[in-house]
């Protein structure tokens, strides 16, 4: 009894931790955003990869991965606790930058992806689950904006760093050193993140989890209205959030941007994205949680059609604050409808059926993007992603119940 009462709920009761937690988070987003202006035009030149399907090949390793680890580090966190799933995380990054670095194949690339993606799985899952935890239920909206916008603005931050860093010293291999040294800062603030269960037993008087991952599964994706809902909307989110990450540097490239232009629009997105969440999830907690879905996602299909429609850098430039501001209307949305409506017990599982759905958009959208822009080019591919955004927010707008605690 007297471990219980030492424990306590709440964003203030838990602040230091919590800070922690979001620094943590920052480390996990800039291994990542590292990639996402260098890795597809690595692809093509020092591996001289001519096809899209080909050099989306890293993502897909890395979606189908990451959703995987998703899964796994909701259902260990229940079973075995936080801590330990984010160090085991930490673990796999550490050799990612070294193989990117020494490849002398692209297959080399596609397995450091592989343990990115567990990295990015079990890793960012289980910040996300432990801040839940902290916070308790009157202020996860804005707990997880706070989250989220720490993991992507430093995506953005690392995203264009690493561009003007290749575009200085070359894309191998000095853009990996920064990679690396994420990664073992992340791995040595992570020794101090103390255990978030007791929070759980706490909040749910000490239930235990009751359903079976099958069970589990079949109602956050397909029984549950309002948490299939969610799933669908964070496939497609991640479908062109892989898009944005894969797809677009190359259309840039096509279209004369160098790699410092490249890096800049890379960052942009991102940056709006990691930013716009800290009101976001706010605004989650006081306006709802549906509407600001289905106007983020219907703002980012808008958005990923001006890329075609309304080309030249400063267009480009607005269309990536545009997306990311779409974005950030969804995604620390999401992850709050699923803590609202997942029972206690069994929410860590819940959360990472979720992100298992959200992070399989990003292998749907390479294959998707990949073979319709070998098949008739980028233009056809942007607008097909577009669209099947738009279909998602609409989807959201019929079926989604209102899930914010009165």
């Amino acid at each position: 009894m007297t471990a219980r009462r030492a424990i306590s709920l709440g964003l203030r009761a838990n602040w230091q931790q919590f800070a922690l937690l979001v620094a943590i988070n920052a480390f996990v987003g800039g291994v990542v955003g590292v990639e996402r202006s260098t890795l597809a035009p690595l692809a093509e030149h020092d591996f001289h990869l001519a096809s899209r399907a080909a050099i989306f090949s890293f993502l897909i390793s890395f979606g189908l991965i990451k959703a995987a680890s998703n899964l796994v580090a909701g259902r260990l966190a229940d079973r075995i606790g936080r801590r330990r799933v984010l160090l085991a995380g930490w673990a796999a990054a550490l050799p990612v930058p070294v193989l990117i670095i020494l490849a002398p194949s692209w297959g080399w690339v596609v397995f450091a992806n592989v343990l990115l993606g567990i990295n990015q799985g079990l890793a960012w899952s289980t910040t996300v689950n432990m801040k839940i935890d902290l916070v308790g239920r009157r202020r996860r909206g804005f707990a997880l904006g706070l989250n989220e916008a720490s993991g992507y603005l430093a995506v953005a931050a690392a995203a264009a760093v690493a561009g003007f860093i290749a575009a200085s010293y070359g894309i191998r291999p000095v853009p990996y050193y920064l990679a690396e040294g994420l990664a073992v800062c992340g791995l040595l603030l992570s020794l101090l993140v103390r255990e978030t269960s007791g929070h759980v037993d706490l909040e749910s008087s000490g239930a235990k989890p009751t359903q079976s991952v099958g069970r589990l599964m079949l109602d956050v994706s397909l029984r549950e209205r309002t948490m299939s809902s969610a799933c669908q909307a964070g496939l497609v989110n991640n479908l062109n959030d892989g898009m944005a990450w894969a797809l677009l540097p190359l259309f840039f490239a096509s279209r004369g941007l160098g790699l410092r232009e490249i890096g800049l629009l890379a960052g942009t997105y991102p940056a709006i994205w990691g930013a716009g969440q800290l009101i976001t999830g706010w605004m989650s907690d006081q306006l709802g949680r549906k509407r600001l879905i289905v106007a983020g996602m219907l703002l980012q299909s808008a958005a990923i059609v001006g890329f075609v429609a309304l080309p030249g850098l400063g267009w480009w430039l607005a269309e990536s604050v545009a997306l990311g501001a779409g974005t950030a209307l969804v995604y620390p949305t999401l992850l709050a409808v699923i803590g609202d409506v997942a029972r206690i017990p069994d929410r860590a599982t819940s959360v990472g059926i979720y992100r298992l759905w959200r992070d399989a958009g990003y292998a749907v959208g390479a294959i998707v993007a990949g073979v319709i822009a070998d098949a008739a080019g980028f233009s056809a591919a942007i607008f097909t992603i577009a669209a099947l955004t738009g279909i998602s927010g609409i989807i959201v707008a019929v079926r989604m119940r209102e899930s914010r605690p009165a």
